[in-house]
């Protein structure tokens, strides 16, 4: 049974089924979306139970030929670098429906673009085609743009045309690495296995500059240093379930990009690695610190995400399995945490329509179901033992440390950084007398309950038992990093 293909068709579907609706069908749309997500969420986990943890090589694997005079190909399958994304990414989706349940207008506009948009990042995570993973990548960019667009907030338009045109010459730069690869393949094809089995007569000197022009494009939207522009303003104007798959998500999309490109082109990627170091590190750094001089907690949020997506990178830079193992749990706790923040500044800006943390005060008093979950997501962010981001990035120092020495020092100083703006916003918004303007405020309860809680349950329990995740990655990381030994 091709399950890869059920599971990415399964949004696509309930896009069709969205779009056929009758107008003002607005309760059935919503719940076409949850069907779909839903349905599309039980079948990526129920492969947790088929999934061979000790192999490296691809599995669920679909193989027909799509345009073979050129050699494209539809070809899909999973590994342990693409599963747990896939994972993340199904789970996410659903999370960001629930959200959006309050959604008024253009209800079955917005849910439509949102199965777009789901399908677009599944694809991207299961295509063992570089082409294929192109059209993907690029499918992604049109329900953003109006998702954006049109729900977003007042400086909406900015914030669509600076996502899009970072976005759009991002690709069309890994475009030029693809084609460059393509070239240089005998017999001319765009499958990634193929690729890897050409690469061996692939030159240092060959590989840099096709790296390079990869790299463009995930690091806009990883996002890395200086192409992070985009984000904090996409972020602060996109609807609050739109902020949850583009930083939960997306932004993972160029991780995964980079770790997948770096076991093609091993070459390039040692050769560029003290460049990585040196963007990650500023990453985490110049992130924390945008991060710590935030009052609006979206926009705190935002910031956060530039300096935790440069363990990511760093962990590549570190060119060995704790490094690399790092930087793919770095992606899936990250989603997680990012994902918890963003629903839990949802519940308490529709409540209060402000997101100034200096506003606050006291509410653990009023709402504490709600103080509990945030402050939970708030302690993970900041890497606190026992929740899920402290391995991570413990795995990354530890594969950096090993790779280049002090220089990675320089994390430490954002680390302390992200602990100092998690406490002093837990401090103002929970702590000390309560603010009389809330007096009448409500807890969380519902849908929001709903996206919320699945969310602190996997912070727990990445926390506590990280294998749970790191056993899926364990034999492709290996087998990534063999290439470097």
């Amino acid at each position: 049974m091709p399950i890869l293909s059920i599971i990415i068709g399964t949004p696509l579907v309930g896009l069709l089924l969205i779009m056929i609706l009758p107008k003002g069908q607005v309760a059935l749309a919503r719940m076409v979306a949850l069907l779909a997500t839903g349905t599309a969420f039980v079948l990526s986990w129920s492969l947790l139970f088929r999934f061979d943890r000790e192999t490296a090589a691809l599995q669920f694997a679909e193989r027909q030929p799509w345009v073979p005079e050129l050699g494209m190909g539809y070809s899909l399958g999973i590994d342990g670098l693409s599963f747990p994304l896939v994972l993340l990414t199904t789970l996410v989706t659903v999370v960001a429906v629930l959200s959006s349940w309050n959604v008024a207008e253009r209800v079955r506009s917005y849910f439509a673009w949102f199965m777009l948009l789901e399908l677009s990042m599944l694809g991207v995570f299961v295509a063992q085609d570089w082409f294929l993973f192109y059209v993907f990548w690029e499918i992604g960019l049109i329900p953003m743009f109006f998702l954006i667009g049109q729900w977003g907030g007042e400086r909406r338009n900015v914030a669509t045309m600076s996502f899009f045109l970072y976005t759009l010459g991002g690709s069309i730069a890994m475009l030029l690495g693809i084609v460059a690869l393509y070239l240089n393949t005998d017999p001319r094809t765009f499958d990634m296995m193929a690729m890897m089995q050409a690469r061996g007569g692939w030159t240092q000197a060959f590989q840099m500059a096709p790296f390079v022009a990869f790299f463009l494009g995930f690091a806009v939207k990883i996002p890395a240093f200086p192409l992070h522009g985009w984000l904090p303003l996409a972020h602060v104007e996109a609807p609050t379930p739109v902020s949850i798959i583009l930083s939960a998500v997306m932004l993972k999309m160029g991780g995964y990009g980079l770790m997948r490109l770096g076991t093609l082109l091993p070459l390039g990627l040692e050769w560029f690695s003290p460049v990585l170091l040196a963007i990650g590190l500023v990453n985490i750094v110049y992130g924390a610190l945008l991060a710590w001089r935030q009052t609006d907690l979206k926009s705190m949020v935002a910031f956060s995400s530039i300096s935790h997506m440069g363990f990511v990178i760093v962990g590549v830079a570190a060119l060995n399995a704790s490094g690399f193992s790092g930087a793919a749990l770095q992606m899936v706790t990250h989603g997680i945490i990012t994902a918890g923040l963003f629903v839990l500044v949802g519940v308490i800006y529709e409540r209060t329509h402000t997101r100034e943390v200096t506003e606050f005060g006291g509410l653990s008093t009023r709402i504490p179901i709600f103080s509990v979950l945030m402050s939970l997501a708030l302690l993970a962010s900041m890497g606190m033992p026992g929740l899920a981001q402290f391995v991570s990035e413990l795995l990354v120092l530890l594969g950096a440390f090993q790779r280049w020495g002090l220089y990675i020092v320089v994390a430490m100083v954002a680390i302390l950084l992200t602990a100092a703006y998690s406490l002093r916003t837990i401090g103002r918004m929970f702590m000390g007398p309560p603010n009389p303007r809330w007096a009448n405020i409500s807890d969380i309860r519902g849908a929001e309950l709903a996206a919320a809680l699945p969310l602190a349950f996997l912070t727990l329990l990445l926390g506590l038992y990280p294998s749970v995740a790191l056993n899926l990655m364990r034999a492709t990381m290996e087998q990534a990093v063999a290439i470097f030994e």
